[in-house]
């Protein structure tokens, strides 16, 4: 079984202002929110979430030390073709199910005093982009199923260092049989990519074993008796 995630559950975005995230995307595009809590195990840090669909959200953190300042090429983009520091969001494209859908919400979003770049066509999918509170680079798009066959540029290939033989095996990955048990976490590696958490906790908390983790840390119980 190709086994691979299918889908973005959340992309979690840090927030200083969480009523306006929720406001934009619940006026703006029509997204509900459906969660809003004390986010757990996390001091004085709380969560939002609205839906794109039943699998799939836009989620906000807003943690007490969040910092204010957005620096443009640093900390944002500002737009879909600006610099970033690398391993930050660059932008953040959302799906719509075809072009009538996309027209529709360019609609909504200039209705409420938003400018929208767009729709243009990129070949395999057609995009228009606007801003989101605090800065946020936003984009909206259809399409689907990309032909790697023709969007594979080998100039663009090589430059990343990528030879026709990597690029074989990344349009293709290997299918993993992990053999009927769990496997234990490896050792700590620095040069493993791995989460930031003081010295030494890192290290506690990966040889905490998994029945542990989900016996002491899940924390199931809305904060809200609905029955």
């Amino acid at each position: 079984m190709a086994l691979h995630p299918n889908g973005v559950n959340h992309l979690a975005i840090s927030t200083s202002d969480m009523k306006a995230q929720l406001t934009f995307f619940a006026d703006v595009l029509g997204c509900p929110t459906k969660a809003l809590y004390w986010m757990h195990g996390v001091e004085g840090c709380y969560h939002g979430f609205a839906e794109l669909s039943e699998s799939s959200y836009i989620a906000f953190v807003q943690h007490p030390e969040n910092a204010e300042e957005i620096q443009w090429g640093i900390t944002h983009a500002g737009n879909g073709g600006e610099p970033v520091t690398r391993g930050a969001m660059q932008h953040v494209a959302f799906n719509v199910d075809d072009l009538e859908e996309l027209l529709h919400l360019r609609d909504r979003i200039r209705a409420n005093g938003i400018q929208v770049l767009g729709p243009l066509d990129h070949g395999f999918i057609q995009s228009m982009y606007f801003a989101g509170p605090e800065g946020l680079s936003l984009e909206i798009c259809v399409g689907s199923d990309i032909n790697a066959s023709a969007w594979v540029d080998p100039e663009v290939r090589e430059l990343c260092g990528i030879d026709e033989a990597e690029m074989a095996s990344l349009k293709d990955p290997d299918e993993f049989n992990s053999g009927g048990s769990p496997l234990p976490n490896p050792p700590y590696d620095p040069d493993k990519p791995h989460m930031k958490y003081p010295p030494g906790m890192l290290e506690k908390m990966m040889a905490v074993p998994d029945e542990v983790v989900w016996e002491k840390f899940s924390e199931t119980t809305p904060p809200v008796d609905i029955d």
